[in-house]
């Protein structure tokens, strides 16, 4: 184990976000969003990560792994950090993914996050999702915001998590963190009780399923703020996968009923600064008349232009994004096209050139 902590704090020293072991291959650690292989005498084998991963599986979650091949838990290791990990099998032998969490939770004014995120945060009830692609930040800004709600409100939050990433520690509210597996066993049997636990708002690590949404949608609709992440590329496609949950005979309702509770999708990519650190680029819909309008009328994909055009509102796509980042001389011109949803419309936008057919569109 000696070694195996090593890595790890290498990993830490060397400012990486994920750890990557699998045997007779160098150990990789990514940072600053690049692959980087660690200078080692010798490669990790089978026998040695067996052993490693005997040592680090908590012990309730042996049969589930045995029985699954994959597993997440979180792993803590004094002085060095915790780790959100997942051990899983490559070619029928052992490897494991580790992501770095950071010990000290963000304030949400060091994460780089558009103002009106905090306005988002202090709402009494709805739901609100933070969207995009694995490590592109979304842990980090629900914790930002809950860090938030914890300086300037009195309230109880209740986390449900698979696993416990950030640790929070109250401060003007009361934080209970429940991790699956652990605390409970399942989202679904989570969400079933966590009404009767007197919360005030409630946060999802994952929407995975319809269970886990009409849940949501019930939470919401008491008066509670619910905060939760999806995997999707932006906020139209947000609505899309999760209407896309349900049974087709059931959409239509689902998309009524998400009209009243669906506060705000903030939807996440990373990009690299200038200095080399990451930054996300937001692109952030707010649930506007205009927006609920759409919903309604089953006109997704008039979204985009609904989000481009709001910005009275505190809406912004990944165009408009990336455009300020570039205006503010963090990232470069090159890093932003790169990130672009539509790059031909964010080139002309460097060159003076803002063309829109929003207002024709929607009127």
């Amino acid at each position: 184990m000696e070694l195996f902590h090593k890595i790890l704090k290498t990993a830490v020293e060397g400012g990486a976000s994920d750890v990557h072991i699998k045997p007779d291959a160098p150990v990789v650690y990514r940072i600053s969003s690049q692959l980087v292989e660690a200078e080692m005498n010798q490669q990790p084998d089978e026998q040695w990560l067996g052993n490693v991963i005997d040592n680090i599986v908590p012990q309730q979650f042996k049969t589930k792994l045995n029985d699954d091949r994959e597993i997440d838990f979180s792993y803590h290791v004094p002085e060095i950090g915790r780790f959100r990990t997942n051990c899983y099998q490559h070619l029928g032998k052992w490897c494991l993914a580790m992501r770095y969490v950071i010990a000290e939770v963000p304030e949400i004014d060091s994460l780089g996050l558009p103002e009106v995120i905090k306005s988002i945060a202090e709402e009494h009830r709805g739901i609100v999702l933070v969207a995009g692609t694995t490590g592109c930040g979304k842990s980090t800004t629900l914790a930002g915001m809950i860090d938030h709600i914890n300086t300037t409100q009195k309230r109880h939050i209740i986390t449900i998590e698979d696993p416990v990433e950030y640790v929070f520690k109250d401060n003007n509210c009361i934080i209970e963190q429940r991790e699956i597996g652990l605390d409970t066993p399942s989202y679904e049997h989570s969400l079933k009780h966590v009404m009767r636990q007197d919360p005030d708002v409630i946060m999802v690590g994952e929407m995975r399923d319809a269970i886990s949404f009409r849940a949501a949608m019930s939470a919401a609709d008491t008066g509670h703020l619910v905060l939760s992440t999806l995997h999707t590329i932006d906020a139209p496609q947000s609505i899309s996968r999760v209407l896309d949950f349900f049974p087709a005979d059931e959409r239509e309702s689902v998309r009524k009923q998400m009209i009243g509770t669906l506060k705000a999708i903030i939807c996440q990519r990373m990009t690299v600064r200038k200095d080399g650190n990451v930054i996300p680029a937001i692109e952030i819909m707010i649930n506007t008349p205009t927006i609920s309008k759409l919903i309604n009328e089953n006109r997704l994909e008039k979204l985009h232009v609904a989000i481009e055009t709001g910005t009275d509102d505190g809406m912004q796509n990944f165009n408009q994004s990336l455009f300020q980042l570039v205006k503010d001389d963090i990232i470069t011109k090159e890093e932003a096209l790169e990130k672009a949803t539509n790059p031909q419309a964010l080139e002309m936008n460097f060159k003076g050139i803002f063309l829109s057919e929003g207002n024709r569109i929607l009127n």
